[in-house]
């Protein structure tokens, strides 16, 4: 079913919107850059340090939702309950965590990616370990967020899902190359603005749609099988959702993909200050439990809905259920109003990706184009590392994946948790070396890949196992060779 011609207005209007927006900065970045490339690494990668810390906030919080959040959270409770939440409580422990444990080493020098301060530890070798993990792991998690982009279009447009994903991720290519860091951040504010509104009419429209309002929602769900569940205090490792799993797995995830991902530390280390950092990633998570609780309940109110007016057909996917409803259920205009909102999620997640990725293909390695390179040849390198990102991510947005959230959560899950554990090994063993950390690397992702393999625990222990192996391994390792060769 294709959307009405207004709505589909709305939602080009919106796509060229942003894009005109995002090129704007290239201007301007041009004019703040000085005449070294330290300088202009600082401009196109870190936007100048010159945002706000409330705009880093927004901008760090529209990085981390994409659209396999807005679409794949409330397929989620729609499915089966509120449970998910609990992994949010993670998320804001181990936002503290970071700001006690990681953030103090980002600002004890002029760093610009996560991974020079794994240099500094372990030596240039082992920089160029953690980045390339960071690079093969984001572009692989990032092409399962961008194939929701193609789900989405295809429920509104009824047209290819390759087409969908070439016209979104070009115009993303287009704003990111040109205006570098300050393009994706002040993007970023408009495109949460935008979801966010729009997440928050939804579930307004939705409990006006139903017969009864919230008294209705209430009796359904009570008689749905706890439907409004949102704690679980077992301790089955096979249960993805349970207080224990959400708490300490999630802290953890968090540590990982907050404080060891280029994608976020971009973002930390893009602050005035430590402070500013602090206050931007603390204020982070308090938007991102509002607006998790809101997909979360949008859920629960498509599952009520449903129970009148059904949405699914016998086989579909439940990621398919947001998408239905606004094509089919909402008023015209407004209807385009929150499939835009979708895609802004879509696109400033990729945004945030390619500039990081950029970042960490260009300054990670920087020996490949020659430490000193002058300032245009630099970000003539930068901005065509974005470009041959964006055909990765384009490419990898064309393969069929699972379960879009949970695909997108466990890939990450598979290397992540090692990376982690390299951070907190340089950080607080003393004694461990360039040798202990690549070995503890190694054992953590083998011993994910194994768990994965032969077990049914939830991926929500991943990241834990993963660091604390490679942890207790890399200082077991550097201890029994404390005096061998670096690598």
């Amino acid at each position: 079913m294709r959307i009405h011609p207004l709505d589909l207005t709305i939602v080009i209007a919106y796509l060229l919107g942003v894009t005109a927006l995002g090129m704007r900065f290239r201007r301007l970045q041009q004019a703040d850059a000085a005449g070294d490339t330290q300088s202009a690494g600082r401009e196109y990668f870190l936007g100048g340090r010159t945002a706000p810390w409330w705009a880093l906030a927004f901008s760090i919080v529209a990085t981390e939702t994409s659209t396999l959040t807005i679409i794949g959270a409330p397929a989620i409770s729609y499915a089966d309950n509120l449970t998910f939440i609990q992994l949010v409580f993670g998320y804001l422990v181990g936002r503290v965590l970071i700001v006690l444990l990681l953030l103090p080493g980002y600002f004890r020098g002029e760093f610009f990616t996560a991974y020079a301060l794994i240099e500094k530890r372990f030596g240039e070798k082992m920089r160029a370990v953690a980045a390339s993990t960071f690079l093969i792991t984001r572009a692989i998690a990032e092409g399962v967020r961008v194939s929701a982009i193609a789900l989405v279009v295809s429920v509104v447009l009824g047209t290819s899902e390759r087409l969908a994903v070439v016209i979104v991720i070009s115009l993303t290519i287009l704003y990111t190359f040109e205006g570098g860091m300050k393009a994706v951040i002040w993007t970023d504010v408009a495109q949460l603005l935008v979801y966010m509104t729009g997440s928050a009419i939804t579930l307004a429209v939705l409990l006006h749609r139903i017969p009864g309002g919230w008294s209705e929602v209430t009796r359904v769900a009570a008689a749905a099988d706890h439907k409004l569940q949102f704690l679980d205090f077992s301790w089955n490792l096979a249960t993805k959702y349970t207080f224990w799993s959400g708490v300490i797995g999630g802290s953890f995830l968090t540590m990982a993909t907050h404080g060891t991902d280029q994608t976020i530390v971009q973002r930390l280390l893009a602050a005035k200050s430590q402070r500013d950092s602090s206050r931007a990633l603390l204020t982070s998570g308090v938007i991102v439990l509002v607006q998790f609780i809101v997909f979360l309940l949008i859920g629960v109110l498509l599952f009520v809905f449903a129970q009148h007016t059904p949405l699914l057909a016998l086989g579909d996917r439940t990621d398919r259920i947001l998408p239905l409803f606004l094509v089919r259920e909402m008023p015209v205009g407004l209807a385009g109003l929150l499939l835009a909102s979708i895609v802004a999620v879509a696109m400033s997640n990729a945004s945030g990706s390619l500039n990081s990725l950029a970042a960490s293909s260009v300054l990670d390695f920087a020996k490949v184009w020659g430490r000193s390179i002058d300032t245009r040849r630099f970000l003539r390198v930068s901005r065509g590392m974005t470009l041959v990102w964006g055909f990765v991510l384009m490419g990898f947005g064309f393969v069929k994946w699972g379960p879009l959230l949970e695909a997108g959560l466990t890939v990450a899950s598979l290397p992540f948790g090692s990376l982690l554990g390299l951070f907190l090994l340089g950080t607080f063993d003393r004694g461990a070396n360039a040798l202990g950390a690549l070995v503890g690397m190694f054992a953590g992702l083998a011993a994910v890949l194994s768990i994965l393999q032969f077990t049914n625990v939830a991926y929500t222990w991943y990241f834990l196992i993963g660091a604390c192996v490679t942890f207790f391994i890399g200082s077991l390792v550097s201890r029994v060779w404390n005096k061998g060769s670096p690598l």
